[in-house]
């Protein structure tokens, strides 16, 4: 459970952690900075399998988001630590089986309570099904494939940004400090 002594965290999860959860790690990241959530929010990400630890971002990804002014050098792929279930206060799944991966492994009621499929923060997909959304994997694809996962990730950012912003808010009493979050910089991460 969230405490205001300590920052939010969310952590994205893909299967290597060299594509997808390092995207929505780096934008999500980017987006709530531009909100001043940066100091109250830390974001990081991982894959649900060891395959890639150790790598960095895939070049295709790391082009997409310096095409953005978002820089992801630093980023060395890991997998999923199980007493992250514990330490993080929101986590999101890229993928469906992802989901169903964190779903299996989650030690208690708790945990599952904290695992989320990223777009559905997207309003453009309220309503619908677990199983309608995922982001496919663009690793076997080509540039169009990280445009469409870039695309997908950046619709549900804002409404991550304002789940944060609420639970930082209920935590605390009062009100965050900065202002309401506005759709038009969130979205607009160039």
């Amino acid at each position: 459970m969230y405490s205001a002594s300590s920052p939010y965290r969310i952590i994205t999860v893909c299967t290597g952690n060299i594509c997808r959860s390092p995207m929505a790690e780096l934008m999500l990241a980017e987006a709530l900075k531009a909100q001043g959530l940066g100091g109250d929010v830390e974001v990081d990400s991982a894959g649900t399998t060891a395959y890639e630890a150790g790598h960095p971002i895939d070049p295709r990804a790391a082009r997409k988001l310096d095409a953005h002014h978002i820089h992801s050098a630093h980023h060395v792929a890991r997998a999923w630590r199980q007493e992250w279930f514990g330490e993080r206060d929101l986590i999101l799944a890229l993928d469906v089986d992802h989901y169903g991966w964190l779903h299996e492994t989650a030690p208690d009621g708790e945990s599952l309570a904290k695992i989320r499929m990223l777009r559905s923060f997207d309003p453009a997909m309220a309503g619908r099904s677990t199983l309608d959304l995922g982001i496919e994997d663009p690793w076997y694809g080509g540039h169009q494939d990280f445009d469409s996962t870039w695309t997908l990730i950046q619709a549900a950012i804002p409404g991550i940004v304002e789940h944060a912003r609420t639970a930082i808010t209920d935590s605390s009493g009062k009100p965050f400090g900065g202002n309401r979050l506005d759709h038009k910089q969130v979205t607009s991460i160039s």
